[in-house]
Protein backbone atom coordinates (compact mmCIF):
# COMPACT_ATOMS: atom_id res chain seq x y z
CA UNK A 1 0.00 0.00 0.00
CA UNK A 2 1.38 3.26 -1.05
CA UNK A 3 1.71 6.18 1.59
CA UNK A 4 -1.01 7.93 -0.65
CA UNK A 5 -3.79 5.59 0.48
CA UNK A 6 -5.78 7.87 2.64
CA UNK A 7 -9.32 8.86 3.50
CA UNK A 8 -10.54 11.56 1.32
CA UNK A 9 -10.04 9.80 -1.95
CA UNK A 10 -12.60 10.21 -4.23
CA UNK A 11 -14.23 8.63 -7.60
CA UNK A 12 -17.12 8.91 -9.98
CA UNK A 13 -17.47 5.99 -12.44
CA UNK A 14 -20.04 5.74 -15.12
CA UNK A 15 -22.07 2.92 -16.72
CA UNK A 16 -24.78 2.24 -18.97
CA UNK A 17 -27.06 -0.85 -18.08
CA UNK A 18 -27.66 -3.13 -20.54
CA UNK A 19 -30.42 -5.72 -20.88
CA UNK A 20 -27.44 -8.04 -19.38
CA UNK A 21 -27.17 -6.66 -16.05
CA UNK A 22 -30.94 -6.80 -15.28
CA UNK A 23 -32.80 -8.66 -13.00
CA UNK A 24 -33.27 -11.97 -15.22
CA UNK A 25 -29.90 -12.04 -16.54
CA UNK A 26 -29.10 -12.15 -12.94
CA UNK A 27 -29.88 -15.83 -12.77
CA UNK A 28 -31.13 -17.00 -15.97
CA UNK A 29 -31.44 -20.49 -14.88
CA UNK A 30 -34.07 -19.03 -12.22
CA UNK A 31 -37.91 -19.49 -13.61
CA UNK A 32 -38.42 -16.97 -10.45
CA UNK A 33 -35.61 -14.76 -11.67
CA UNK A 34 -36.63 -14.48 -15.23
CA UNK A 35 -40.32 -13.69 -14.56
CA UNK A 36 -38.93 -10.63 -12.62
CA UNK A 37 -39.11 -6.97 -14.23
CA UNK A 38 -36.23 -6.24 -16.69
CA UNK A 39 -34.23 -3.20 -14.00
CA UNK A 40 -30.64 -2.94 -13.08
CA UNK A 41 -30.46 -5.88 -10.64
CA UNK A 42 -29.29 -5.39 -6.74
CA UNK A 43 -26.22 -7.95 -7.58
CA UNK A 44 -24.59 -5.65 -10.20
CA UNK A 45 -25.32 -3.00 -8.62
CA UNK A 46 -23.36 -4.12 -6.07
CA UNK A 47 -20.68 -5.21 -8.55
CA UNK A 48 -20.54 -2.02 -10.02
CA UNK A 49 -19.84 0.00 -6.26
CA UNK A 50 -17.16 -2.31 -5.77
CA UNK A 51 -15.94 -1.85 -9.42
CA UNK A 52 -15.79 2.07 -8.38
CA UNK A 53 -14.16 1.49 -5.15
CA UNK A 54 -11.77 -0.32 -7.15
CA UNK A 55 -10.61 2.25 -9.52
CA UNK A 56 -10.72 5.45 -6.68
CA UNK A 57 -7.78 3.11 -4.94
CA UNK A 58 -5.93 1.44 -7.53
CA UNK A 59 -3.50 3.71 -8.21
CA UNK A 60 -2.52 3.80 -4.42
CA UNK A 61 -1.77 0.35 -4.48
CA UNK A 62 1.23 -2.04 -5.82
CA UNK A 63 -1.59 -3.01 -8.36
CA UNK A 64 -1.57 -5.94 -9.46
CA UNK A 65 0.27 -7.53 -6.41
CA UNK A 66 -1.79 -5.82 -4.18
CA UNK A 67 -5.42 -6.16 -4.71
CA UNK A 68 -8.38 -5.43 -2.66
CA UNK A 69 -11.34 -7.75 -2.07
CA UNK A 70 -14.94 -6.49 -0.71
CA UNK A 71 -15.69 -7.94 2.58
CA UNK A 72 -18.78 -6.01 3.71
CA UNK A 73 -21.60 -3.85 1.94
CA UNK A 74 -24.81 -2.17 3.76
CA UNK A 75 -26.48 -0.33 0.52
CA UNK A 76 -30.13 0.23 0.07
CA UNK A 77 -31.13 -0.30 -3.34
CA UNK A 78 -33.57 2.86 -3.54
CA UNK A 79 -34.85 3.18 -6.88
CA UNK A 80 -35.54 0.83 -10.20
CA UNK A 81 -33.26 1.82 -13.37
CA UNK A 82 -34.13 0.61 -16.90
CA UNK A 83 -31.49 -0.80 -19.51
CA UNK A 84 -30.71 2.28 -21.45
CA UNK A 85 -30.12 4.58 -18.30
CA UNK A 86 -26.41 5.80 -17.30
CA UNK A 87 -25.55 5.22 -13.76
CA UNK A 88 -23.36 6.47 -11.94
CA UNK A 89 -21.22 6.03 -8.97
CA UNK A 90 -19.65 7.96 -6.26
CA UNK A 91 -17.44 6.76 -3.61
CA UNK A 92 -15.16 8.43 -1.09
CA UNK A 93 -12.52 6.46 1.06
CA UNK A 94 -13.69 7.33 4.61
CA UNK A 95 -11.51 5.03 6.64
CA UNK A 96 -8.46 3.57 6.54
CA UNK A 97 -7.40 0.88 9.43
CA UNK A 98 -4.58 -1.11 8.20
CA UNK A 99 -5.67 -3.12 5.69
CA UNK A 100 -9.08 -2.48 6.06
CA UNK A 101 -10.52 0.57 3.95
CA UNK A 102 -13.91 1.87 4.62
CA UNK A 103 -15.70 3.59 1.97
CA UNK A 104 -18.85 5.70 1.30
CA UNK A 105 -20.95 4.77 -1.66
CA UNK A 106 -23.59 6.17 -3.46
CA UNK A 107 -25.40 5.77 -6.84
CA UNK A 108 -27.58 8.09 -9.34
CA UNK A 109 -29.48 6.90 -12.60
CA UNK A 110 -29.82 10.42 -14.14
CA UNK A 111 -33.60 10.62 -12.71
CA UNK A 112 -33.20 9.00 -9.19
CA UNK A 113 -30.68 8.15 -6.06
CA UNK A 114 -30.64 4.55 -6.75
CA UNK A 115 -27.97 3.32 -4.02
CA UNK A 116 -26.61 5.01 -0.51
CA UNK A 117 -24.55 3.16 1.96
CA UNK A 118 -21.36 1.88 2.81
CA UNK A 119 -18.96 -0.53 1.66
CA UNK A 120 -15.34 -2.26 3.50
CA UNK A 121 -12.62 -3.51 1.76
CA UNK A 122 -9.79 -5.39 2.21
CA UNK A 123 -6.07 -5.00 0.44
CA UNK A 124 -4.42 -7.95 -0.07
CA UNK A 125 -1.13 -9.57 -1.20
CA UNK A 126 -2.70 -11.65 -4.58
CA UNK A 127 0.15 -13.99 -4.83
CA UNK A 128 -0.64 -15.16 -0.89
CA UNK A 129 -4.25 -14.93 -1.27
CA UNK A 130 -3.98 -17.22 -4.18
CA UNK A 131 -1.77 -19.56 -2.71
CA UNK A 132 -4.39 -19.89 0.34
CA UNK A 133 -7.21 -20.69 -2.31
CA UNK A 134 -5.07 -22.69 -4.20
CA UNK A 135 -4.73 -24.75 -0.90
CA UNK A 136 -8.05 -24.71 0.38
CA UNK A 137 -9.20 -26.53 -3.46
CA UNK A 138 -6.59 -28.73 -2.63
CA UNK A 139 -8.08 -29.77 0.70
CA UNK A 140 -11.50 -29.75 -0.52
CA UNK A 141 -10.79 -32.77 -2.59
Amino acid sequence: MKETLKPGIRFEHKFLVPVNKTVPALYPESPEFLAMPEVFATGYLVGFLEWACIMAIKPHLDWPLEQSLGTHIDVSHEAATPPGLTVTATVELVAVEGRKLTFAVSAHDGVDLIAKGTHQRFVIDKARFDNKIRNKTNNSN
